[in-house]
This record gives C-alpha cells, structure tokens and sequence, in this order.
C-alpha cells in the first residue's frame, strides 16, 4: 500500500471516513500513546510539577495531546484536516485546536512556547501538493516560525517517516538555518517494523547542556556506543550543528570586481591613453539620484 503522503494531500487524505478510522483503531491508539510518551520524554521538561505550554504540531484527533494533558501540561494543537479537529471536538480534548497548514508558518507570539512535539507530520512539507507548493520554502517558513514562538534553550521533537535520505537532510538543513541546534535519535535502529526516527531540536546554539539523549534498543534500554558507530543508516543517534553558507563577495555588474577594473585601467595606460587616478573608490558602485 502507498504511503498516505503519496495519496492525497492531507486536508483531503484524511476526510471523514479515515479520521474516524485512525482515532478507533486499538492498535494506531497503542502505538501514538507510546510515541507520544518517548517524544515528551526527549523534551526533558524539568519534572518541577509546574504545567508548560507545549505544541502539537499535526495534532490530528489529539491522540498525542491527550499523552501531554495526562503529564499536567497545556498544549496547543495545529491540523490542517478539518475532519481531524472534528473528532478532536467530539473526543472533548483538553487542549486548543488551530485549523492551520503548518507550511504557511505558526504565527504565534514571539518567546511563548516551552516545548513542541509532532507526530509522523512532518514529512508532509516534503511533498508538492498544489503548483504554488515549494518544498524548501514551506520548511523554511515552517522552522522560522516554530524557532521564533519557543522560548531560548526549549527543545522541539518531531517524530517523523522520511521516504528516503534526501527528506531528511531536507528538513535537517532547513531546521538548521532556521537557526535550531540538535540531531536526529533513532530507536530500535535493528528493527524494521519498530524503528523510529525524532528530530531533537533546541532552540539556540548547542552547548553540553543540550546534549542528544541515546536512543534505545530492542531491550528498552538505551543503546551503546558501539551500536551508533556501525552503519551511518543504523545510527542511534545524529549530531548537526548550524553551518550558514558564506555571504557573496561584493562585485559589480556582469560579475567585474575592483582587481579587474585596476587591470583594465593598467592595460589602458600601457596603451597611451589618459586614465583617472586609482583611489579608494576606484570600482565602486555610484548610488541611485534621487
């Protein structure tokens, strides 16, 4: 069977029919329960018993929200399947539910939010679903805006099923200039069926504090060095730091810079010609008059 990013758009993959179906199914129910727990869990809330503001992002039914109200906290959840947040309402969820389409940006307050979790969500913004649809550019609006509304030092986990290896360095490069901080754990990396992949950002610069936790094993437990260093595609865990790629040196039009303008201006001297002085604004750029 296709994957479901390979179907429909979102807001149209999930209708009615199959938003009713993914909240009744004991077994999606199991398994969201569980990712939900291991992606609050790599947040590394300090466990002070004060409630955060956390985010959901592609919230869906609230499956995952309901993980986050059981741990005391407030959250906010986004969706762009109106189907979703329907049975959302129905199911009666704590938390605040936001029709969005996360590629168009978050817009909220600056600095307002502790946390934020996504479940298998992200891997939406990788696909083109209308010709207006550029991929880079919706995961640019999409970390720009999900850095700008954290608070400094807060983490973002985004559990996610990238169709290949050119996804996620997609969405790893976008997160990075965005300005996040961070890597990818993977858990039960030798499992085919349970292996599962979360994006751990931190909002700011990476520092010992902020640390990647390992991820675990077939065993529960977390793995060894020695399972991270086997197989780049069995890693348990992914480290990336922010690289910007360097500002263009100045140049004048058709790519004439001041070396060439100063060679030019020699080369017509030898040739008898009378030549303006070289001075320090030799090759710059006249300003528009008003």
């Amino acid at each position: 069977m296709p994957r479901p990013e390979l179907q429909a758009p979102p807001e149209i993959f999930y209708n009615d029919t199959e938003a009713r179906k993914y909240t009744t199914s004991s077994r999606i129910i199991e398994i969201q329960a569980k990712i939900s727990e291991r992606a609050l869990e790599l947040l590394n809330i300090p466990n002070d018993g004060v409630p955060r503001l956390l985010l959901d992002i592609g919230c869906g039914s609230g499956l995952s929200g309901e993980t986050l109200s059981e741990n005391e906290h407030h959250w906010i959840g986004f969706d762009i399947s109106q189907s979703m947040l329907d049975v959302a309402l129905e199911r009666e969820v704590e938390g605040d539910l936001l029709l969005a389409d996360m590629g168009q940006g978050l817009g909220l307050r600056p600095g307002v939010i502790d946390g934020a979790i996504s479940i298998s969500a992200i891997q939406w913004l990788c696909y083109a679903d209308k010709s207006s649809h550029e991929p880079m550019a919706r995961l640019k609006a999409f970390f720009g805006s999900l850095y700008r509304c954290l608070t400094r030092g807060a983490r973002a986990v985004l559990q996610l099923y990238s169709e290949n290896m050119n996804q996620s360095e997609m969405i790893m490069k976008a997160a990075m200039r965005a300005g996040f901080a961070g890597g990818v754990v993977v858990d039960f990396p030798h499992s085919t069926k349970a292996r599962k992949a979360y994006l751990v950002l931190t909002c700011g610069p990476s520092s010992t504090q902020t640390s990647l936790p390992k991820g675990k094993g077939e065993d529960g437990e977390t793995c060894s060095d020695d399972d991270e260093s086997d197989d780049d595609d069995e890693q348990t865990v992914g480290i990336y730091d922010r690289h910007r790629p360097a500002k263009r040196s100045k140049i004048t039009k058709k790519g004439k810079g001041k070396a060439w303008v100063l060679k030019k201006k020699n080369q017509m001297r030898n040739k008898g010609y009378t030549v303006p002085p070289d001075t320090k604004y030799t090759a710059r750029k006249r300003k528009n008059h008003f």
